[in-house]
């Protein structure tokens, strides 16, 4: 419980203006957008410097209260609810891009600075940062880094991990460190920044993100194909691989998902077929074209019915565009969206989508599957309604069934979306007590008072 002492010495660190305890105000600060899941916090507070992050870390170990970090909350595992209440540190004051360096080709920005803002500014410098989720016009580059996001472009240029150069980050006990730097190689010691990413803010509260720039794409293609049949996508992205093409995205939606799109943008997608591939090729212009016919030639052989290729850059953003508005699409037909993070070796894809139907039929449910069928990252997402506990009941049957499977075929139970208090259960089950226990003792390593983000990533004991 947050007492007004502390609730003072919180005012007096942050400032009046930065520190949030009316309870209407702290309501909606409880959710993220997974269903299910809320924790009202205590009191919020937006720090606006690493020194007052610093601040606030001091004053809850003082008095052993949690301390949740926060972004803008468009996580998918519960990740940045308080799950025992306490404090809430919202980071998204902190949103400055401190620097474009053009000459060692890296941005530095503040943790709370929205992705598609740096992607953007980086952009205007002639400079290209890939990684692109589906929220990134909202999602925060802390959150990023603390969930590992990935995006539609990571088959060919990897996840946000695979960008961060270097992290300034707040430790429990109020330790300021910098992990990583700017120079390309970098072997000095542990390596504090891999640790850091993906750990849910757990292990420290990131400030300031680093991140390595690459020069963009001289030329890209765009191309859609349709199928009849789901397990034909399936296989013609394992083929399209093992012709040794590597496109920048190739993303899957469903027939569900399709015509959830279509009621909610009417761009021109069949609403009879039962999927298609969205696929892009980027590079020089050359690569470009061989790498188009090869698509092409392996998407005729496999079966689709039909290929079209985008005839400009406003019709290829209109596709993209699409395909990361299928959840907001889905969210619109049903009180509750149930997603999950199914993720696999690419030659299981066809096998998946089979589980996935069969599964769904068994549970009689509605499920809409969408994803980066190139890195056999798959988004199964149950259309439900969370007031309906036996509906709800039979939607986790289902996530259960199919994970069993996932990790049968050597899958993971999170591609992007992070572990936090939905998936605790099934972490335990992918890398057993042994990897459980390794990692409680870097976590108490770290924060012996249990006072970071509790109650996220490990199951209770």
């Amino acid at each position: 419980m947050v007492t007004e002492n502390i609730k003072s010495a919180l005012i007096q660190a942050l400032g009046k203006d930065n520190v949030i305890y009316e309870p209407e105000d702290l309501l909606v600060l409880g959710y993220d957008a997974t269903p299910g899941l809320h924790h009202t916090p205590h009191i919020v507070v937006y720090p606006t410097s690493t020194e007052t992050v610093q601040s606030a870390l001091l004053i809850a170990r003082e008095h052993k209260i949690p301390i949740t970090p926060r972004g803008s909350g468009t996580g998918l595992s519960g990740g940045s609810i308080p799950a025992e209440g306490g404090i809430v540190l919202c980071l998204n004051r902190m949103n400055k891009i401190l620097e474009i360096d053009q000459e060692n080709l890296t941005v530095t920005a503040e943790a709370g600075t929205i992705t598609l803002d740096i992607a953007t500014a980086v952009a205007e410098k002639g400079l290209f940062y890939p990684p692109d989720p589906a929220s990134q016009k909202i999602s925060t580059i802390g959150g990023n880094v603390m969930e590992d996001a990935g995006g539609l472009r990571c088959l060919k240029y990897g996840v946000t991990g695979d960008y961060v150069m270097a992290l300034k980050c707040v430790l429990p006990d109020g330790t300021i460190i910098t992990t990583g730097g700017k120079s390309v190689k970098d072997v000095a010691g542990y390596s504090f920044k891999d640790l850091l990413i993906s750990s849910e803010g757990t292990l420290a509260i990131i400030t300031e993100v680093t991140l390595k720039l690459i020069p963009p794409p001289q030329a890209k293609q765009t191309m859609l194909a349709y199928f009849d049949d789901i397990k034909t996508a399936g296989k013609a992205v394992s083929d399209i691989i093992a012709a040794k093409i590597i496109p920048s995205t190739m993303e899957i939606m469903d027939k569900t998902t399709i015509n959830c799109v279509e009621d909610y943008a009417s761009i021109g997608l069949p609403r009879d077929i039962a999927a298609l591939l969205l696929i892009e090729v980027d590079g020089h212009p050359a690569v470009v074209e061989e790498d188009s016919h090869g698509v092409v030639s392996v998407l005729k052989k496999v079966g689709a019915t039909k290929v079209s290729t985008a005839q400009n850059e406003e019709e290829a953003l209109e596709l993209a565009t699409a395909r990361r508005m299928a959840l907001s699409a889905m969210a619109r037909v049903s009180p509750s969206t149930l997603m999950e993070d199914a993720t696999v070796p690419r030659s299981y894809m066809s096998q998946t989508f089979a589980e996935i139907e069969k599964l769904a039929e068994k549970y009689g449910l509605t499920v809409g599957t969408f994803g980066h069928a190139g890195d056999g990252n798959l988004h199964p997402t149950v259309l439900c309604d969370e007031r309906d506990a036996d509906q709800m009941k039979r939607a986790h049957a289902f996530f259960d069934d199919l994970y069993t499977k996932v990790l049968e075929w050597g899958g993971t139970v999170s591609g992007e979306h992070g572990i936090g208090i939905a998936k605790r259960d099934y972490l335990s089950r992918q890398i057993g007590p042994g990897g459980v226990a390794v990692m409680k003792r870097i976590k108490d390593a770290f924060d012996p008072d249990g006072i970071l983000n509790p109650g996220k990533i490990f199951a209770d004991d």
